[in-house]
């Protein structure tokens, strides 16, 4: 059996979550994925937004989001941008950016997309947000739309079949 994901969805309510540090690209990301939301079925009723610090605190905030009322989410975007500099912050920041995000989606059971750039220069970002390699908030925003429709959508999707057998 095969299962596919749609690219629209209707009645769905997201979370995106957006690091104010290097807001001059996150915020093009978040227009971005703003945008493909709903040009993909969400109305702007159905996007919470929260802005944090930075990329480090994306994890946190989704969980601690979810964790007030695990049904009102179908899933969350977490937005950000981290360049390398001199020191290996980067490394860390990027480490555990990425970690709390992952374990966030795992332990919710929820579609978490990583629309963090990790990049080496400025440059790249501004490529990344709108630039010459597209914007990487619009495209994590589809997959996020993907994802939900996957996973929550229909008779047949994997997760109702898991729970038919399971639960």
């Amino acid at each position: 059996m095969e299962y596919k994901g749609k690219l629209f969805l209707e009645s769905k309510k997201v979370l995106i979550a957006v690091a104010k540090f290097n807001s001059l690209i996150t915020e093009k990301l978040f227009q971005g994925a703003k945008e493909t939301f709903l040009n993909h079925g969400l109305k702007e009723n159905e996007m919470d937004v929260y802005f944090v610090p930075g990329a480090y605190e994306l994890g946190q905030c989704i969980n601690a989001v979810f964790s007030k009322d695990p049904a009102l989410y179908s899933g969350a975007l977490a937005l950000g941008c981290v360049i390398r500099g001199d020191t290996s912050h980067y490394d860390y920041v990027c480490s555990a950016a990425s970690s709390s995000i992952m374990q966030t989606s795992l332990t919710w059971k929820k579609p978490v997309a990583f629309g963090v750039l990790t990049v080496e220069t400025l440059e790249q970002a501004f490529d990344r947000s709108g630039g010459k390699q597209g914007n990487k908030g619009a495209e994590t925003a589809l997959s996020l739309v993907e994802m939900i429709s996957l996973l929550e959508d229909g008779e047949s999707s994997p997760k109702r079949k898991l729970e038919e057998e399971f639960y």
